[in-house]
Formats: structure tokens, sequence, C-alpha cells
């Protein structure tokens, strides 16, 4: 019977039909589903999957076969094959060390002009097609069989600076805008960003509070004094450079005309005064004080000028006088940000750094940069035992991380750069620091001189600052393991250092590590006023450029402790890499800030 409203019953066809047609769209949205989850969040306009995201999938990939997948990035090696039928792609996206296989054949090449567009090394692809299995002992478990290439951003292979042969560092250097494409300087990279992710993640889960310290400072955290001035000064001497130098004889002439010329200007103002119908004696009244107005606008501006020398103000002592810089007083690039570290946590307790710091020191050495990273974690009601522990802790956590989270970089480290690298990682990961005090250690080393197991170029005796030698001797071949050395002679030491009750030595120091040396060098505070002001003193340091570092000590002092790590010696302790300018992306060292 036909419906109420006039239309035709449903039937049971009807109904099958709609459930199939639910069934088919329900499927098609799961696919679709499925496609937007391997697709990278914000590449979802180019529909971009990341190479890391199918290899580090379930099976290597094979779950993902038969998906329909676009891959972008740089062909590290492409080769034509099968009598120019197809060609084979090593495309890497720099999400991880592997690169995804993937073939295109002559057809789908033409699109783009051929297969020789897209086999030079660096060329820029995106490309779509279907994820496929690779015959059983092939390395990779899947590839990528092409259907279309969406977007080619070409090389030309003669003119490409990086061949596909081994360069050295030197060169690469040189090409720093084109070396992250690289293997190692990839690898680096990866390895790098892991260890930052580790640092926050390690101060992060134990409450401490990332603070962001200043890079413009007019304190010598250091007292080194080698530090980069910042001014505006140098802007204004070309300037300054315009204005009239006389000499102090013309100086003094011109003084005498302006001296001159003002009892000209009194006559004239007398007689126009006299007569004040008359409009010449008006005129030349205006005239003469135009003219001494001239002249002692020519006196200002060479009294001005007599005060620069070389472009720059002078105070009559002939120092610079900064009271017309830009802070009105000399200003620098820190060296660390630990005394504004200091401050912070001298009220939130537990606080860490995390930034550039910079040296002018004119080193050349494979070791020393102008621009490097500081982290440096401060703690309140700690003490030197306190603060080796966490350095120890914070070490050993980075170590984990990278073994668990950058397996595929590691094994090319070990490899190609050094291969006891994972082995060095494992062995500092899972071994207790042991404490050695200065005293015991320099005891050791004098041992091994006169026992000549050992012959160092620098003298050992109590009182030097240990050498790079040194301390690689005492961790990898006396102790065999990472060490943490204290109590150092205070001579040696900075002023902010507590003194031990000796009177000899500061509670300070050093977690020296195979390879590197010195990793952290650290400290527990000085929270006594009377006994900072005079380490101030002794160190020749201004103590009015540390008064609010010694307001922590007036108002509320608290023991504390803290350290210091450069990011990229832990950089070089991971990898193995001999020089520290490959750790850092964009290096920085005397006659060197290209890029």
């Amino acid at each position: 019977m036909p419906a109420e409203n006039g239309q035709s019953p449903v039937t049971a066809e009807e109904v099958e039909s709609l459930r199939k047609q639910l069934e088919s769209l329900q499927a098609t949205l799961k696919q679709k589903e499925a496609e937007l989850e391997v697709v990278a969040p914000y590449s979802k306009s180019y529909g971009r999957t990341l190479v890391r995201t199918i290899l580090e999938s379930e099976g290597g990939g094979v779950t993902l076969v038969g998906k329909t997948i676009r891959i972008g990035g740089w062909v590290k090696t492409g080769r034509e094959a099968g009598a120019g039928a197809f060609a084979f792609l090593e495309v890497n996206d720099g999400s991880c060390f592997a690169s995804i296989q993937v073939m295109v054949t002559k057809e789908v090449a033409e699109e783009v002009g051929g297969l020789k567009e897209l086999c030079p090394t660096s060329t820029s692809v995106l490309i779509e097609g279907t994820l496929e299995e690779t015959p059983p002992g092939t390395k990779q478990k899947v590839e990528l069989k092409a259907t279309k290439v969406v977007h080619l951003g070409k090389t030309d292979a003669a003119e490409y600076p990086l061949a596909k042969k081994k360069q050295s560092f030197e060169f690469l250097r040189e090409k720093a805008h084109l070396r992250p494409r690289t293997n190692t300087i990839g690898a680096v990279a990866r390895i790098r960003n892991a260890l930052a992710y580790a640092t926050h993640s390690f101060f992060q889960e134990r409450n401490f509070v990332y603070v962001h310290t200043p890079i413009i400072t007019a304190a010598d955290c250091e007292g080194a004094g080698e530090m980069f001035q910042v001014t505006t000064l140098l802007g204004k001497v070309d300037e300054v450079g315009k204005l009239p130098r006389l000499s102090a004889e013309q100086l003094q002439e011109l003084r005498q005309q302006v001296e001159q010329q003002g009892g000209a200007v009194k006559e004239a103002k007398a007689a126009a005064a006299a007569d004040k119908g008359n409009k010449e004696l008006q005129a030349a009244s205006k005239a003469e004080v135009e003219k001494l107005l001239k002249l002692k606008k020519q006196v200002a501006d060479a009294e001005e000028s007599q005060r620069y020398v070389g472009g720059l103000p002078r105070k009559e002592d002939g120092s610079i006088d900064y009271s017309e810089d830009f802070f009105g007083l000399p200003t620098y690039l820190t060296v660390s940000g630990q005394l504004n570290g200091e401050y912070y946590a001298c009220a939130l307790s537990n606080v860490y750094t995390f930034g550039p710091t910079f040296r002018a020191e004119n080193s050349h050495t494979a070791r020393h940069l102008a621009e490097f990273w500081m982290i440096e974690p401060e703690m309140a009601f700690c003490d030197l035992a306190d603060d080796m522990q966490c350095a120890e802790d914070y070490v050993r956590y980075c170590c984990h991380y990278l073994l668990k989270n950058c397996r595929a970089d590691l094994d090319f480290i070990n490899n190609m750069i050094d291969k006891t690298a994972i082995a060095r990682l494992e062995q500092v990961a899972n071994s207790p620091f042991k404490r050695v005090s200065y005293t015991e250690a320099i005891e050791i080393l004098e041992e091994v001189v006169r026992s000549k197991k050992k012959k160092f170029d620098y003298k050992v005796e109590w009182g030097i600052d240990l050498q790079s030698e040194h301390e690689r001797y005492l961790t990898e071949e006396v102790f065999k393991a990472p060490i943490i050395v204290y109590n150092y002679p205070k001579e040696i030491k900075a002023f902010y250092m507590r003194l031990n009750d000796d009177g000899k030595t500061v509670a300070a120091m050093d977690v020296l590590v195979p390879k590197v040396g010195e990793l952290i060098g650290g400290s527990q505070r000085e929270d006594r006023l009377d006994v900072l002001e005079t380490r101030l003193k002794e160190s020749g340091m201004p103590l009015e450029a540390y008064r609010g570092y010694l307001d922590l000590r007036r108002y509320g002092t608290v023991p504390h402790a803290g350290f210091g790590l450069g990011f990229e010696r832990l950089i070089l302790f991971s990898t193995g890499v001999d020089n520290i300018r490959e750790v850092i992306p964009f290096p920085r060292w005397p006659g060197h800030a290209e890029f």
C-alpha cells in the first residue's frame, strides 16, 4: 500500500543498497583517515609523508604497503637502469639518517623533462607513488613506485659543489649553507637536537625553571677580560670625522675672533639703539650678530672635535666617554649566564639557562669557538656534593637518551667517525662517576711521571691548572671511566667559588670524560659577603659592577651551587668528531663569521 505521505514504501533492496553505500563510504573514510595519519602535520597542503614515518612504522613500512604516499626531499644518489627505462633515486628529507628508494619510470619522468633531470645529487623532489615491498634480502623492506612527480627543484650536476665523493670538513665549512645535506653534518645535527631535547627534559622533569639570561651584559663573569664589546659609538666615527680638526693654536685664535666679534656686536647694537630709525645701522647690527653666531658655532664644533680621538668621545683623562654610548656604560656579549642564573635561583630555588655565550679568545684550536652554547643550572640549598651528583645524573641521562633515540645516526658515527663512540656512551651511561680530589689527581700524575709511564708536555705540580692531556690521561688510562675532580687551588679558579676551610682551595669541581677531558665545570658559590668582597678585590674586580651579586649575600643569603657545560663539548664527546667547528651549525672563530 502507498505510504500516507504519498511516497512509495521503503523496500529491503533500497535499505541494502544504502547499507552498501554506507559501508563503502566508511571504508573510504577509514582509508582517508589512515592516509591523514602519515601525512606530516605541516605539509598537509602537499600531502607529504616524512621518510622517518615510513621507515620507523611497524615492520619497517610493511604495514603501509599498498598506500598512495607522497615523499619529498633531496636526491642523495640517482642512477638510470634498464637501458634508460627507469631510474632509482635515494631520497632523504633529513627526518632520519636513512633515505628511501624511489623507482621512477621513463614515462612518469617525461612530464618533468626525463630521468636525467631527476638523478643529479641534491635535486629536490616531491614524488607521489605506491609503497611496495622489496624482494627478500633487500636492505629496506619497502620502496616507492612513482606515479607522479609533483615538484622538481633542479640541480646542475656540473656546478653543484658537493660531489658524491667524500669532502674534507675544512671544505664543507666553506659551504656551510649546503653541508647539512651531507651524512655526517646531518647526523650531528640530529644528535645535537636530541641532546637539546634531553637537556630540557632532564631539568623539567626535576622541577627546574628555565630562565632566559641576557646576552648583553656589563659584568665579566669569569674575570678573563676576553669579551666582545657592544657599542654604537663606532657608528658615529664617520660623522665625527667631518668635524673641523684644529690645532690648539688655531682654536685659541678662533676664540679670540669670537671675543673681538663680541665687541663689534656691542658697538653695532649701541649705534643701532642710538638711532632706531636708521635702517642701515639696524641691518649692520644684525649682520654683526650673525657673524658672531657663526664664529661661536665654529668654536663649538672645533671644541667638540677636540673631545674625539680616533673618532671616539674622550674624557679629560683620555679614556673613552661611554656616557654617550647606547647603554651609557661599557657593555659586552656575555661569557656566561651564571650570575643572572644565581639571581633567580635565590628566589625560585632550582633554575637553568641554555643559550649562546661568547669569548673573544684569539684561538684557532679544534676545541675553541667564539660563539658557543652553555647549559648552566643553579640550585639553592645545594652544596658541592649535590652539585656533583646533579652533573653526573645529567650527563648519564643524555647518554641514555641518545642510545635510545638516535641509534641510526650513532651507528653511522660509529662506523665512519669514531668506532668507540657507542661504547663510550654506554660506558658513561652505565658507570658511576668516581670522585677524586685535585690533590689526589696531582699525586697520581706525579707518580706517572716519576715512573716514566707517560711524559706530559705540561709540567705536573700542585697548583697547576690541569691541561687536556692530564685530564684525558686520568679518565682514559688511570680510571678508564668518567671522574669528577674537586677542591681546586683558589688561585686557578674564579672569584665566586666558595673558599674551603683550609684557605687554599675552593669548592670547585670538573667532570672529566674520555675523548674530551673536561666536560663540566662547577662549584658551590661563595655565599659569605665578607669573603666574596675580599675575593673580588684580590681578583682586581670592581665591587660596583657586582652590586646586585653582592646584594644576594646581604639579603637572605643561602648556600647554593651550580655548573656550566659547553653544549658543543657534549656533542664532541657523544660523536667523537675531532673539531668543534663541525658540531655547531654555523661556527664562529677568529677571521670567520660567514653565513
